[in-house]
């Protein structure tokens, strides 16, 4: 009867509360919001920079190389399917819209000119972030939970460097090769399309796409997909060895949602970091 009573009070003085704190209590829920995303965003910092640290103290090739295995040759299926059908669009949209100008002859410059510059970078680190940043995310939270990583601390063995530094080194290194590999098999759906299916003289299609792709085009390419590996490969180890201190859940549960957590923001700083680095590369 207490809690009741005190219930009601309190559902009393709510109905009585100034029209100032809803207000408030808004503005500090948003400085909250603000201060922990600060916080997050240098602790992951930091977390990168040891990672980096170890990366250049420690050799570790026989991690990386199987790391490298998980991240990159493993994904190669599923990037060479996107790419094809990603360029058979191009290639297919491309040449109905500059046929109606008089333009058939440029379709395999724009085609690409779109895969190496952005499609090729954003989507390949999209599909990365989905098959093996979702992966290593659970990973990473699955030895969190089960204390693996706090063994490791035990045995005086620096889990950056065993666990967290392989990943990293081996993201920048796939990453790279992802994107050629999206870029190449791209361009060669924009040819299914366009040349085999609707018509267009393959000698234009190769000419168009060889003449207007200069070095520099390829070149931010690349360097784009290495932002994105740094970000991804970050992120998602990030989330996975603090998946323990998250304060919504526990267990199993907070793998899940450490995971899920990886790969959103992971894919909502693609498209922002996309974005900075394309205004600094122009």
């Amino acid at each position: 009867m207490a809690f009741i009573a005190s219930r009601r009070n309190k559902n009393k003085n709510d109905k009585n509360e100034k029209p100032g704190l809803p207000v408030l209590r808004f503005f500090a829920f948003v400085g909250k919001s603000v201060i922990a995303w600060v916080d997050n965003m240098g602790a992951a910092a930091v977390f990168l920079w040891l990672a980096l640290w170890q990366i250049f103290r420690r050799k570790q090739f026989a991690k990386t190389v199987t790391q490298i295995y998980y991240i990159g040759a493993r994904s190669i299926t599923i990037i060479m399917l996107v790419s094809l059908f990603t360029g058979m669009v191009l290639g297919l949209q491309a040449h109905h819209a500059l046929t109606k100008f008089g333009a058939a002859g440029a379709v395999g410059s724009l085609v690409a000119l779109s895969l190496i510059m952005e499609l090729g970078p954003v989507l390949a680190a999209i599909m990365i972030t989905a098959r093996a940043g979702s992966a290593i995310a659970a990973e990473i939270g699955i030895q969190r939970i089960s204390e693996q990583i706090d063994a490791l601390h035990t045995m005086r063995i620096n889990p950056m460097r065993y666990i967290i530094s392989p990943k990293i080194s081996a993201a920048i290194i796939s990453f790279p090769l992802l994107t050629a590999v999206f870029d190449l098999v791209g361009i060669l759906g924009g040819y299914i399309s366009s040349v085999l299916l609707l018509g267009l003289n393959p000698g234009v299609y190769w000419h168009s796409a060889k003449v207007y792709v200069e070095m520099a085009d390829i070149t931010n390419g690349f360097i784009k997909s290495i932002v994105f590996a740094v970000i991804v490969a970050t992120v998602c180890c990030y989330q996975g060895y603090f998946a323990h201190m998250r304060r919504d859940s526990h267990g199993a549960q907070a793998v899940g949602l450490a995971t899920t957590s990886a790969v959103v923001i992971s894919c909502v700083l693609i498209l922002v970091s996309d974005y900075v680095v394309t205004s600094l590369l122009l």
